[in-house]
């Protein structure tokens, strides 16, 4: 057994780190912005400086809610400096979801801004969502909705009187000085709570869910090594900064003295230009919506892919061997993972074969413990049987935010996370995820999996993503409906996609009824599938029970 040791530092020391070790590599670059290592370490010192100038310490909640961009990462590695927690809001929220988050989080300061391109103004949900927010109103705060926030920063043009400009914020720092930050950097426990995260809410109100340094960093390191990311690598990765998908390959770059390259927003052709002009070594589109994006652009074959090395997608494996043709020269992966475990529990291993990396997700991280139980009894089953996954170990949340009944519903006495995933371990503990135990089906009295619906659906030459739901039915009690997105120039009936699935899976799991989409419902990186249900039984005239 290869002796092996796991690390885990505060995450606002991370950029402290990188800048004492690679003080001029590029740490994080945009099309528009580039921060070398110094760069970075000095701009989140000053981002600290101004939050401490605000009264932010240990412990307060500062928000975050914006699009992906360089302030992202100024601002969060800032708010881990002073001790306080960053609490990550999917830039997606508006109305309820966002209110519900800045006041169940008990936002201390809120930081926001319009970047450029983005088709949506956060000012403008914000005060959608606060019908008592005045932005012409210098004295704003505290709201009566909101009592514990007290300032809305805004890091871009907005210069409203209720907010707080850049500039502004800026000048808060002029009284705090360096030493002030370090003293309370160097204080922070790494098991105290650093980020706070809002599940996705695909079935139900957004959760928050409360993570330690030490799960967010010990895990993003565990993914770089799984990764094989070096110093001196670039890693492209657009998925929101908001989601672990972002945060833990951000941490696997600045642990080792790579390059994080991210987007703004998220558009193929730009993708595309972008990755050939920094010649990436990883690739990280992670979710079918952008991977099929990429594929089928023209300038996909342009690209020089040939420094490429590991390429992630989460996909069934008949779909994820189809995909590891575009990359030959590259190992392509995929994982197994959910906010509260840590993001990732865990990643394919780029020097297994094809179909190990692609019919499981690898074996969990050293010192993570996986095991499948059966739902009914909360006993183990066999190797190679399918259970509730169930995860324990140092990279388990530390709780959902004010809701501690609900944390004791998903952790046991003994310390089990219940996934409420469906999966299976082989002799190897590798792990597959064969579904969710909320996304099967009953059709007359059979279980029926989504997922397998799905992917055979997504071997059709003309479909891109599919997503199955189940509706209710008087006489089978569930019955199987699928949403397709085509391929660009693709057209398909729902008779000949129904055709097409006959014989390659039972007649009890056919799709009763048939959608092609153009736009999916989306909560973050995940096609939210309650909403889909609802629409359907809407037109249908169904009554959900």
């Amino acid at each position: 057994m290869t002796r092996t040791w796991g690390e885990a530092i505060p995450f606002g020391d991370l950029p402290v780190r990188g800048a004492a070790l690679w003080p001029e590599t590029e740490a994080v670059v945009f099309p528009h912005e580039r921060l070398t290592y110094a760069e970075l370490a000095d701009d989140a010192e000053l981002a600290a400086r101004a939050l401490r100038g605000m009264g932010v310490g240990p412990g307060d909640h500062v928000g975050v809610l914006m699009a992906n961009c360089a302030d992202y990462a100024r601002i969060t590695f800032g708010i881990t400096m002073l001790g306080a927690v960053a609490v990550l809001i999917n830039a997606r929220y508006q109305g309820g979801d966002l209110r519900h988050v800045v006041i169940d989080a008990g936002l201390k300061v809120l930081v926001t801004g319009d970047q450029e391109g983005q088709p949506f103004g956060m000012t403008e949900r914000l005060e959608a969502a606060f019908g008592d927010l005045d932005p012409q109103q210098p004295d704003a705060f505290p709201l009566a909705s909101a009592p514990a926030l007290e300032a809305v920063v805004v890091l871009s043009h907005g210069d409203a009187p209720a907010y707080t400009s850049r500039d502004a914020f800026h000048a808060r720092a002029e009284d705090v000085t360096p030493e002030e930050v370090h003293r309370l950097r160097r204080q922070v426990p790494i098991r105290a709570v650093g980020m706070m995260m809002y599940t996705s809410g695909t079935t139900a109100r957004p959760k928050g869910c409360a993570l330690s340094h030490e799960m967010v960093v010990r895990n993003g390191i565990a993914v770089g090594q799984r990764l094989d990311v070096q110093v001196d690598d670039k890693f492209w990765d657009p998925l929101p900064m908001f989601h672990m998908s972002s945060v833990l390959p951000l941490v696997a770059c600045t642990a080792v003295g790579a390059t994080f390259i991210s987007m703004e927003h998220f558009e193929a052709g730009a993708a595309l230009a972008l990755m050939g002009a920094e010649v990436v070594t990883h690739v990280y589109p992670t979710f079918p919506t952008i991977t099929q994006a990429l594929a089928n652009h023209p300038t996909f074959g342009d690209v020089d892919w040939s420094r490429v090395r590991v390429v992630n997608n989460v996909a069934p494996p008949a779909t994820l061997r189809q995909l590891q043709d575009l990359w030959p020269d590259a190992a392509l992966v995929t994982a197994y993972g959910s906010t509260e475990a840590g993001g990732c529990v865990s990643f394919s291993v780029p020097s297994d074969s094809l179909a190990d990396r692609t019919d499981t997700c690898g074996p969990p991280f050293p010192g993570i413990e996986v095991r499948v139980v059966d739902p009914a009894t909360n006993l183990p089953v066999p190797t190679g049987e399918r259970g509730e996954l169930c995860v324990r170990g140092y990279s388990l949340f530390e709780g959902y935010h004010n809701a501690p009944e609900l944390t004791a519903e998903a952790v046991d006495a003994d310390g089990w996370f219940h996934s409420g995933d469906i999966g299976a371990l082989d002799d190897e503990g590798r792990i597959s995820y064969l579904g969710r135990l909320k996304d099967m089906l009953k059709v007359g009295g059979e279980n029926v999996a989504a997922v397998e619906i799905e992917g055979v659906l997504q071997s059709h030459p003309a479909v891109n993503i599919a997503q199955v739901v189940g509706i209710p039915d008087a006489r089978l009690v569930e019955v199987p409906a699928a949403f397709v997105e085509l391929k660009p120039g693709a057209s398909l009936e729902a008779d000949e996609l129904v055709g097409f699935l006959r014989g390659e899976i039972a007649n009890f799991k056919l799709p009763h009824h048939v959608r092609v989409v153009e736009e999916w419902p989306m909560a973050a990186t995940k096609i939210q599938k309650f909403r889909l249900r609802e629409e359907l039984c809407g037109e249908l005239g169904i009554e959900l029970l």
